[in-house]
């Protein structure tokens, strides 16, 4: 490990911001980007001496291998974060277009949503794991909120409510409780863990994410990011009255203009159900 990857190491340990899924994501990339500084020529570097040439170097990098535009995105949230740490803000542009970096494709068209059967759940030995998954199923929740949920905290009667601990970028969610099949699985959480998160007393987050993602690699349960796609696809048929775009229903184009109201309003409150600021990130689960 050179010196960057230490300093960068140490200053991720030091400013814990985000949820443990936004922690990691952000060290593993803040060590490759140290990788690919110390690969291009930049090798005395410290965690402070960050420049502007530095920011062009790896942006030229990543265009030159043909990293998708929200890969790019992605690295370019780490190092504004990092020159923030250190003082520095003003080196990076707020702005991608600076860097000539194009907007993420959010309509792709393609049903990236999963389902779980009963048959595949039960072959998950881990009741913790099992009631995890259940909720993810039910209320599109991402797999660290569904891991660290304490039901008796959570259940508001109408709603769930998570906290901002166990969430994307740290804000409280609503989600609606809408059917009985959601009621029925929230109570089963409840009543299995009590007063409990869905993390076993003896064990921590990261151990029982080791846990989730042992039993469910064995029970041959993967892309569990897909039943939030189900989710917001279930969702949009209740409220429209028809499929979603990438479920074989109509297209924007194709809908009339009370329909667009409809399809607009639809769209905004999954996309908060979801956790989501902007309607234009449905277009990822529902198509477009």
């Amino acid at each position: 490990m050179n010196n960057l990857n230490y300093e960068l190491k140490n200053l991720c340990t030091r400013n814990k911001d985000g949820s443990f899924s936004t922690q990691n994501s952000r060290g593993k990339r803040l060590q490759n980007i140290a990788n690919l500084l110390h690969a291009n020529g930049y090798r005395k570097m410290s965690a402070s001496s960050l420049k502007p040439k530095h920011i062009n170097s790896l942006v030229q990098h990543w265009t030159k291998e043909e990293r998708s535009p929200g890969t790019i995105k992605n690295y370019m949230t780490a190092l504004r974060w990092w020159a923030e740490k250190i003082g520095k803000p003003s080196i990076i542009s707020r702005s991608n277009d600076y860097y000539g970096i194009q907007e993420r494709k959010f309509v792709t068209n393609e049903d990236k949503s999963r389902s779980i059967e009963n048959a595949a759940l039960e072959k998950v030995k881990d009741e913790h794991v099992k009631h995890s998954l259940q909720l993810q199923k039910a209320f599109g929740l991402r797999r660290e909120e569904s891991i660290k949920f304490i039901p008796e905290f959570a259940d508001r009667g109408d709603h769930i409510l998570l906290k901002n601990t166990w969430t994307k970028g740290g804000k409280e969610r609503i989600i609606e409780i809408r059917n009985d099949e959601q009621r029925k699985i929230l109570d089963a959480a409840h009543k299995f863990v009590g007063k409990s998160s869905l993390i076993p007393q003896h064990r921590n987050y990261i151990q029982q994410l080791k846990i989730y993602e042992g039993h469910t690699a064995q029970a041959e349960l993967s892309k569990l990011h897909g039943l939030r796609h189900k989710f917001a696809q279930d969702l949009y048929l209740e409220i429209t009255g028809w499929k979603a775009p990438v479920c074989g229903g109509l297209t924007s184009k194709n809908l009339t203009k009370e329909q667009k109201a409809i399809d607009k309003e639809a769209r905004l409150f999954i996309s908060k159900q979801l956790g989501h600021e902007r309607e234009q990130i449905t277009a990822i689960y529902l198509g477009r």
